[in-house]
């Protein structure tokens, strides 16, 4: 993507780094950790919660003890009763409950059954297959994105853009971050999020921003606006169904929260981008900078852009159109990873035809080509998100991950208030590592701590509150999350973005626990 001109030289005062953390490649990250997770299935007593779930072929409950073969219960509110279950048996039969939940006080030990030395290659292969959906997307999102540059409508349309945006340059970065904001608390939108820093990435390095930039206004918007949850199907809405409550009940709590988080992160960008613009130097990411504009700014000088014309404007309405679809999808139609990924190739399609019969007539084989490096660019931050999962499986296989959410059970039991809330809260953000999966983590640990609120008197949708502000919390920062597939991305070093990010992990933890803790006090 470049050359435009920017002013790129250190001012006399650039910050001078004393101290840097030198972390390891992403891959290196994952590797360890894999490991590491392997060795703690020797450390770590094994054990496992009876698992409830609903056969909608047999239309009957399906529990899985610790011990012994599964059964099949009626699927009736009585069953739910003798299983201490405090649920409604229509959130299993209407499918708003789609996973297996944990059945309350049926933690039990069982022989150890640590990973040995060929699991770990294992489960990152295995992790790596069971992200095959979100990979394939990816794998296309690059594809369309090597067409759409080969045409040269992005060089063109970045041209007009900054001629239009010259002085108000923040604007972009505002409109992006309340966007990713609102669809963070709407529906969820971060994995998808991958798709935007194609388009967004080279607007925000013309503009004279940096990584950080990109990054903060699309991954840390959007991960503060689903942190702060409203009606989010992955997050509130499934926690409160398996607390056993309506996910009405405390939204106006999490949308005033999400209203000061979304007003923190907007300042908190503000001022980074102001610096970074004022002095160039001051990028926490400047060592790498030349690195970073290599690859993502425009291929082209200003003076070799050709105008701007019909063809390059359909073409990127049409780009930007796949994304628009894309959430109308996730939000509207229940649309997952294959469906945009077909959404998308069905762009991509109509773009090369364009090409081919438009002024220019680009050949089929050099937009198949286009297509072909696009994909394969990205290659590498598909694999991170599957070698992620790894880290799960092997937790998981080994039956340490219900004996840590036990334990951690045991240690807020009996505490009353909002010590209590507070206490749960930072055990979510340690479980946020252990499962990054926010209807994971919903399915697996509400059933669990739901009651606690009863036993302590207070309302479980406060409950709810502690579960994303904890979890998200640590996901901002855990590397089994999203982020090493989103630094990897933008060949990020994850020091620099721990650097960037602990303050907001801070503001969470603080702002959320004083919330809840508030909560608690005011509902009595």
């Amino acid at each position: 993507m470049s050359n435009v001109k920017q002013d790129q030289t250190p001012q006399v005062g650039a910050p001078k780094r004393k101290f840097r953390l030198r972390v390891p490649s992403a891959f290196t990250v994952l590797f360890v950790l894999t490991i590491i997770a392997a060795l703690a299935t020797w450390a770590i007593p094994a054990g496992q919660y009876a698992k409830l779930s609903y056969d909608a072929d047999s239309s009957s409950l399906v529990l899985t003890p610790p011990k012994g073969d599964p059964q099949s219960l009626p699927a009736e509110q009585e069953s739910l009763e003798d299983l201490g279950v405090d649920l409604d048996i229509t959130q299993f039969t209407s499918g708003s409950l789609n996973k297996p939940i944990s059945v309350p006080g049926s933690y039990e030990r069982l022989e150890q059954n640590p990973a040995g030395f060929t699991d770990v290659p294992s489960a990152m292969v295995r992790g790596t297959i069971e992200a095959v959906d979100v990979m394939v997307f990816i794998f296309v999102l690059g594809g369309l994105i090597g067409v759409v540059r080969k045409t040269g409508a992005f060089e063109s349309g970045l041209v007009a853009l900054t001629k239009r945006t010259k002085g108000h340059e923040f604007a972009l970065i505002f409109f992006v971050a309340v966007f990713m904001l609102a669809g963070g608390s709407l529906c969820g939108l971060e994995e998808e999020a991958v798709a935007f820093y194609p388009i967004l990435v080279p607007i925000f390095l013309a503009l004279g921003y940096d990584s950080i930039v990109s990054v903060g206004a699309i991954f840390l918007a959007g991960s503060m606006g689903t942190t702060f949850s409203t009606v989010n199907p992955f997050s509130s809405v499934i926690a409160s169904n398996a607390a056993g409550i309506q996910f009405t009940e405390g939204i106006w709590w999490r949308f005033s929260g999400l209203i000061v988080g979304g007003v923190v992160v907007v300042f908190y960008l503000h001022w980074y981008s102001k610096k970074v613009k004022d002095n160039p130097a001051f990028s926490y990411t400047w060592e790498d900078h030349a690195d970073f504009t290599k690859r993502w700014a425009m291929n082209s000088s200003m003076d070799d852009i050709k105008d701007f014309n019909w063809e390059k404007k359909i073409i990127l309405v049409l780009f930007v159109s796949a994304f628009v679809i894309m959430v109308w999808g996730v939000m509207a139609a229940g649309w997952w990873f294959p469906q945009m990924a077909a959404a998308f190739l069905v762009i991509a399609i109509i773009i090369m035809l364009i090409a081919a019969l438009g002024r220019e007539k680009l050949s089929e084989s050099a937009l198949v080509d286009a297509f072909s490096e696009g994909a394969s660019s990205l290659v590498a931050v598909s694999l991170i998100i599957g070698l992620a999962r790894g880290i799960n499986l092997v937790m998981n296989e080994g039956l340490i991950s219900d004996t840590i959410l036990n334990s951690l059970t045991t240690m807020v039991s009996g505490m009353s208030g909002p010590l209590f809330i507070i206490m749960l809260m930072l055990v979510f953000f340690i479980l946020g590592f252990v499962v990054p999966s926010s209807s994971g983590l919903a399915v697996l640990a509400m059933p669990i701590f739901a009651p606690l609120a009863d036993a302590v008197g207070m309302p479980r949708w406060i409950i709810v509150m502690a579960y994303q502000y904890g979890q998200y919390a640590m996901l901002f920062l855990a590397p089994t999350g999203l982020v090493m597939a989103t630094l990897q991305m933008l060949n990020m070093k994850y020091s620099h973005w721990l650097r960037f990010v602990w303050p907001m992990v801070l503001f969470v933890l603080g702002f959320g626990g004083v919330l809840c803790a508030t909560a608690v006090i005011v509902s009595g």
